[in-house]
């Protein structure tokens, strides 16, 4: 039985869908990360499951009672957001205890708040004044307070969206190694890919208020589902294709052979994703393009090239090597283990 379960979930507010038929699971223990643009659902959805909202249809189920009617502060649920909410009256570890009051003994609940400042690498700070603390401070403070009752399911709602990009880069890691040292269950929205595929074991792609993938970070990032998956993280090379008879790809620049047309009818029209890490300067089969470099940018471990091919701008990483200067005519192979199918048609802008 999963440890969370979310039936045919939709809400709406003034006849306008946030959320339409959306399906998951929870196993115990997972950390599953919602990403995706903002209006996509995904706060929405975190919000149904945290009894602050009420689906219209639908049911959640947590370890497989229906929960649809349970208040919000009996679900065992913790709650931490972006915006801290920190207590600015109260010190540090005041605030750690605010949701500790239940506990009958004090001692047991000062050893809690030290045991959590531990946790967050905050010992020392709990008579300090939330007001003087850095925002990763204060953030780590919110994680502790989220935390300190022990709640069976963690969400945390873009909980880094306020830091900088190092900041967040650091305590993404944190977090994800104190969910996974406590075994906790949580659920994390962001809208950002990387925190996404840092903190997750499982990543639900969101989309107008649906889900469009549900995998591993490995299996979203290196097979997107979808046009709009692909798109949303950042693969710009989309292009529109058809699969013919004898099994190619009829292309902007000639006919493919890619190995996943095998899988469709002839006569499907199909997305072509090929992804920026495809293209060599050196002969690896009969995938080709051509075109004029247009623009080469130094990106550290890479060159991002842009190539105008048929009408079409296509970018690509590539290392320095043969690298031939902006302007010339360039002959790229591409290999066809990193070129996908999509059997629907992508519109830019979708």
């Amino acid at each position: 039985m999963p440890f969370l379960q979310v039936n045919q979930v939709s809400k709406s507010y003034d006849r306008t869908p946030a959320l339409t038929d959306v399906s998951l699971t929870l196993d115990e223990g997972q950390i599953l990360c919602l990403l995706g643009p903002s209006g996509c659902g995904k706060t929405t959805l975190l919000r149904l499951i945290a009894g602050l909202e009420t689906p219209d249809s639908g049911t959640v189920l947590f370890e497989g009672r229906e929960i649809n009617n349970v208040p919000p502060h009996q679900r065992g649920f913790g709650l931490m957001f972006q915006e801290f909410a920190l207590f600015p009256h109260k010190n540090v570890g005041q605030n750690i205890a605010f949701g500790l009051q239940h506990w009958p003994r004090v001692e047991e609940r000062q050893a809690r708040v030290q045991e959590m400042l531990a946790l967050v690498g905050l010992t020392g700070f709990g008579g300090r004044d939330v007001n003087s603390l850095s925002g990763g401070e204060r953030q780590r403070v919110a994680l502790a307070r989220s935390l300190a009752p022990g709640p069976r399911l963690l969400m945390l709602d873009e909980p880094l969206g306020a830091l900088d990009r190092a900041l967040r880069e650091r305590l993404m890691l944190e977090i994800r190694q104190i969910l996974k040292g406590l075994g906790l269950t949580a659920i994390y929205v962001t809208h950002d890919q990387t925190e996404a595929f840092a903190v997750a074991d499982r990543v639900v792609v969101m989309n107008r208020g649906q889900i469009e993938q549900d995998a591993s970070p490995e299996t979203v990032y290196y097979q997107p589902a979808t046009p709009f998956v692909a798109q949303f993280l950042g693969f710009t090379n989309l292009l529109p294709g058809q699969v013919r008879a004898d099994g190619l790809v009829e292309t902007l620049w000639g006919d493919w052979s890619i190995p996943q047309a095998q899988h469709y009818p002839a006569g499907t029209s199909v997305t072509v994703l090929i992804r920026p890490e495809a293209a060599l300067t050196e002969a690896v089969g009969e995938v080709v393009i051509e075109g004029e470099l247009t623009a080469s940018l130094f990106r550290g471990r890479f060159y991002q090239i842009t190539l105008s091919a048929a009408g079409q701008l296509l970018t690509f990483e590539m290392l320095p090597n043969g690298l031939p200067a902006v302007g010339s005519r360039v002959k790229l192979w591409l290999d066809p283990g990193k070129v996908s199918l999509f059997a629907e048609t992508y519109k830019q802008g979708d």
